[in-house]
Parts: C-alpha cells; sequence; structure tokens
C-alpha cells in the first residue's frame, strides 16, 4: 500500500517561500506541493513554470477554498502571519509557519488561542535552527551536562552589505531587527538556557543606513539579558557585514564552552594562493541553513503523518515574539525593562 503524501500549498513565493516549495518538490518525503499563492502574478507565473504547480492562486482565502490540500506553509510577509494562522485553522488545514509568530504580541496570543482552539491539527514555527546539526549536538551536549551549568548564551547574526539594496525596501514591513532576525537567537538562548528573560537592555543605531532610523530600527542593534535561572545573554545582530553572512553562537557553561561557526566559512575548502591563505564565507541564509530548512519541513509532515505535535511549538512563537518586541522596546527608549 501507497504511503499517504502530504498535500501543501505555499502561500508566499518570496526568497523563502521558494526555497521551501523547491524543498517539498525534491527534498521533502511523502510531501507534496500542490499549489501556490503570491498577490505578484510574476512570482507565480516563475513558480509554476519552474515546479510545475497548475493550482495558483493570486487570494490566500481561495487558496483556503482548495479541496486537495492537507496542510498550509505561510511564508508571507509577517505581519500576515497570524491572520493567515487562523483562517488556514478554521479552513480545517494543518499549518507550518514561518518566523516570527506575530509583529505584534496582541498578534500572537490571537494565533496561539487559534492554535489551542484546534487540537487536532498539527501547528509548527518555522525556528529552523533547532533542525541544524550543529546546533542540534551543542543542544545534546547541553542537555548531557557536557558543559555544566550554563552561564553565558552569545550570539552574533549577521547580513551581508551586498544584500542591504533587497533588505532596505522590507523594512516598513518588518517589526525591526529583533522581530525579524534576532528572533531566531532569541529561540536558541530560550532553548538552549530552558529558562526566560528577566531584565532587557538593547542598544544600537544607524551605522551606515540613515533609512532603518525612519522605522524606529537600526542596521546594527545588540542587547543584554538575564535569565531567570541568572544566565546571562547577549544579542547582536547587523545588517552591514563585509564579508557575507553569518551565525555565530558561544555557550559558556561552568565547567567548558561550546562554540557553533565561530569562524565564517562556506565549506572547510581553505584557497591558498598570492594573498595568502583565506576561507569563502556563506552569502545568504539559505545556503548557511540548507539542510536545516528541508529537516523542519521534513519533520512537519512526519508529525501530521504519525499524528504527533513538534517541538517548536506556538508558546515558543509567542515568547520569542514578545522578547524581540520588549527588546526593540527597550532600544527606542534606552531603557532597562524589568519582566518580573
Amino acid at each position: 500500500m501507497q504511503k499517504k503524501k502530504i498535500r501543501i500549498g505555499v502561500a508566499g513565493l518570496g526568497r523563502l517561500g521558494i526555497t521551501h516549495a523547491e524543498n517539498i518538490v525534491f527534498k521533502v518525503k511523502d510531501a507534496e506541493l500542490s499549489a501556490l499563492c503570491d498577490v505578484d502574478p510574476n512570482n507565480l507565473t516563475m513558480a509554476e513554470n519552474h515546479l510545475g504547480v497548475k493550482n495558483c492562486f493570486s487570494s490566500f482565502s481561495k487558496m483556503l477554498d482548495h479541496n486537495e490540500l492537507d496542510a498550509i506553509a505561510i511564508v508571507s510577509p509577517s505581519k500576515f502571519h497570524c491572520e493567515q494562522i487562523r483562517q488556514s485553522l478554521e479552513a480545517g488545514f494543518h499549518v507550518f509557519c514561518e518566523k516570527p509568530l506575530g509583529t505584534r504580541l496582541e498578534e500572537s496570543l490571537l494565533a496561539k488561542e487559534a492554535v489551542n482552539n484546534h487540537p487536532d491539527k498539527v501547528f509548527m514555527l518555522g525556528f529552523m535552527r533547532r533542525f541544524d546539526a550543529s546546533y542540534q549536538y551543542a543542544k545534546q551536549k547541553i542537555d548531557e551536562g557536557e558543559i555544566g551549568q550554563p552561564i553565558l548564551f552569545r550570539s552574533y547574526s549577521v547580513d551581508p552589505e551586498s544584500s542591504i539594496k533587497s533588505i532596505i525596501p522590507y523594512i516598513p514591513k518588518s517589526a525591526g531587527q529583533f522581530v525579524d532576525m534576532a528572533v531566531h537567537d532569541i529561540d536558541l538562548a530560550r532553548w538552549m538556557l530552558k529558562s526566560e528573560p528577566k531584565s532587557i537592555f538593547a542598544i544600537g543605531g544607524c551605522y551606515a543606513h540613515p533609512e532603518f532610523g525612519e522605522y524606529g530600527d537600526g542596521d546594527n542593534v545588540g542587547a543584554l539579558m538575564q535569565f531567570k535561572n541568572n544566565a546571562m545573554a547577549f544579542f547582536y545582530a547587523g545588517r552591514t557585514a563585509p564579508h557575507g553572512y553569518n551565525v555565530e553562537t558561544e555557550i559558556i557553561g561552568t565547567e567548558s564552552t561550546l562554540r557553533i561557526g565561530s569562524v565564517p566559512q562556506k565549506n572547510l575548502v581553505e584557497i591558498i594562493g598570492k594573498d595568502g591563505i583565506r576561507r569563502e564565507c556563506s552569502q545568504s541564509f539559505h545556503e548557511r541553513f540548507s539542510d536545516a530548512f528541508i529537516n523542519e519541513m521534513q519533520e512537519f509532515v512526519d508529525c501530521i503523518l504519525e499524528n504527533r505535535k513538534p517541538e517548536v511549538s506556538v508558546d515558543d512563537g509567542v515568547e520569542s515574539s514578545r522578547i524581540a518586541e520588549l527588546a526593540t522596546k527597550s532600544f527606542q527608549t534606552n531603557d532597562l525593562i524589568k519582566l518580573i
């Protein structure tokens, strides 16, 4: 007997939406790309030609009316996530949604209510770093007590200056760097430290691109947090890296230290030439976390087939979005925020 394939409709065909759509077609087992939705007809035409999907919609509600779907993957702009989660669940679909859960806490809480109202459906949030082999290994080592008690979590996430022209038009749609970018690091800190922040102080500025300041954001920002278990955390997010895309994480414990990606590199190749020895760097999150994106979508499909819930829950989305929103507030007001 042939195993059932989970029929998925992808909403949003930007850079990441196309990545998810391609993975469903070519790399995710027991999945079928059955529908596409985007407001840009050019994106739809390109995706239809590339992926051979005939059910293409310019309206999200019309895609939900399509009766040959089991699940919806929401990869639309962040401000639409919470409402589209609610609509998808009420239409009877399982839901995968890219981070962040919402751009405001009130929206995230409404999405949580919708998820809780449909316990028979699988809901999963796209914190793909949890599905990267290196981060999973580091988490295992922490849980096994390899580093003793974790006392400091430090993260460094930067986008390349070379991509700034594509990022600047996105600023009005973004809720700021903490919500849009550092939310991944916030989720990792919660996951690895097994605690929640009790204080937040954020700083930063527009060091190269004043356009960010028009929307209360910076092109480089940082935040210091203390967690309820007294662990410390420092987050840095930047948009102006000259070398490329890079994510680095360090967890310092009482007995040893873990470092992930401490030297930015595309692979293990070293280029030896007249200018010395150099390593190339990844230039996008698609490249650095290509396997993680496949792994997380595979987990979503497997959860549906096995009738179980993923580890990454709507509560993770609510808490990470809440913390990122408070970090944004601290950055904008230059105030220390206490959560308890």
